[in-house]
């Protein structure tokens, strides 16, 4: 059953009052996917504020664990909600400036065979004034982003026959050149990847026969071109949005599993892209500048997930930062690689929890490094390649999501948003805003 509530008859304002703003984080990982926050302004300590911070303002949500995404005069997300024998998820938009709910769509959804089914983990994605959210059992919707009102719909599972990965449908959509590209991991089908027209929801392509992954497509500049690059459970390709055809393709044939989460990072003029998997250790690979090309120049792989060599990134995201390579490994060691090699440069084992996929979500700004990390504190570091350096770190939001390898028992696994100088953050039970300016 589809219920939509708190709707706005605003149809026609679809590509003025949902314009994107600068500074606006309107997918997953922010403006083309980076992990960059462009904001000036902000504090650089904590000293004098409440700890927790103060909040603007807070919102309350369902349970998830799909990062929250900011465009215009809103902010989106999704969760799950479950009441007696009545399962829904929901994508969720709250005013911007005063945390007030402006509409939900929910819709019903059952969740089967799928690992920590606390909720959702996409992100929503806004472009054109129009959100797409994909749901973990396949519900694909675009909206209109300022009512909420259906534009299209689709059930994934009914159209394709997804060979649903263990954490379920985790990729977030990418719009790039008038096409919705989606992981809907469906290789029976060749459908590992589809292109949809963003506008209508019609087919236009699909790649691949491998399992599905975790990773969202994101679109980079190579060879004079916009390339995607779509990494499934097999291979990592970049292909053209339009037509589907494939650019180039590199194979990273799991060993045991595809368990791919963290997708690749970039260096600065796009020439090298660093890949990281958490029972399969790290690859660079270096992406042609003449053509649209890529040739993997080293892989490193350690002997078990504790043994490791380089990085074996679990879900917290890997990147360049000048010329080195960051990232955390599988216990919450955070190092620094020399992109020749891979070798290690240092290596941190006290700012993080050393414990099985201890996570932090990285953002640069500036010079700094921003980490939200699993225990729902914030922090102020500084990455370089004579070691890390922390701050000041601040709690900002209760972890919720209950993971019973942990001693205190619960987790934050959401990433943040920063959209000017404010952050965005959620847990299992609400969406807060905060602050950073001076």
């Amino acid at each position: 059953m589809m219920s939509l509530t708190k709707i706005c008859p605003a149809f026609g304002s679809l590509f003025l009052t949902a314009a994107l703003q600068a500074g606006d984080w309107p997918q997953f990982r922010g403006e083309n996917g980076t992990g960059i926050w462009s904001a000036s302004g902000i504090v650089e300590n904590f000293e004098g504020m409440p700890n927790p911070l103060p909040r603007k303002w807070t919102a309350a949500v369902g349970a998830g664990y799909s990062g929250p995404t900011v465009a215009g005069n809103g902010v989106y997300v999704m969760d799950r909600k479950v009441t007696g024998v009545s399962e829904q998820e929901s994508v969720v938009c709250i005013d911007r400036e005063s945390g007030k709910e402006k509409w939900t769509l929910s819709y019903d959804c059952h969740y089967e065979g799928i690992d920590y089914g606390y909720g959702p983990r996409s992100s929503v994605t806004i472009a054109d004034g129009r959100t797409y959210s994909l749901g973990m059992m396949g519900h694909l919707h675009c909206l209109n982003a300022e009512s909420g009102e259906v534009i299209w719909k689709k059930d994934l599972a009914r159209e394709y026959r997804i060979d649903m990965p263990i954490w379920g449908l985790a990729s977030s959509p990418l719009v790039e050149s008038g096409t919705l590209v989606v992981q809907v991991s469906a290789p029976a089908d060749g459908a590992t990847f589809v292109g949809f027209d963003a506008v209508t929801g019609e087919e236009k392509w699909r790649a691949f026969p491998d399992k599905g992954s975790y990773v969202s497509p994101v679109a980079i500049d190579q060879a004079g071109r916009r390339v995607v690059v779509a990494w499934s459970g097999q291979r990592i390709a970049g292909l053209d949005a339009e037509t589907g055809t494939i650019y180039w393709e590199v194979p990273t044939q799991p060993t045991r599993m595809p368990i791919n989460v963290p997708g690749p990072a970039f260096n600065a003029d796009r020439t090298k892209m660093f890949l990281s998997v958490f029972y399969d250790g790290s690859r660079l690979i270096e992406l042609g500048q003449n053509e649209p090309t890529a040739k993997e120049l080293w892989h490193r792989k350690g002997i078990n997930e504790r043994k490791t060599e380089a990085l074996h990134c679990m879900i917290s995201p890997p990147f360049f930062m000048g010329e080195m390579i960051y990232g955390i490994d599988s216990y919450g060691q955070i190092r620094c690689l020399d992109p020749k090699n891979g070798d290690r440069i240092w290596e941190n084992v006290k700012a993080l929890p050393q414990e099985r996929w201890s996570t932090g979500f990285p953002v640069q700004n500036g010079g700094g490094i921003w980490i939200v990390n699993e225990r729902g504190e914030i922090m102020i570091t500084k990455f370089s390649p004579e070691g890390f350096e922390e701050i000041d770190r601040a709690r900002i939001i209760q972890p919720t999501t209950p993971l019973k390898q942990r001693r205190e028992g619960t987790v934050l696994w959401s990433h943040p948003a920063y959209a000017g100088t404010e952050i965005f953050l959620r847990n299992d039970r609400e969406l807060i805003c905060v602050d950073l300016g001076k």
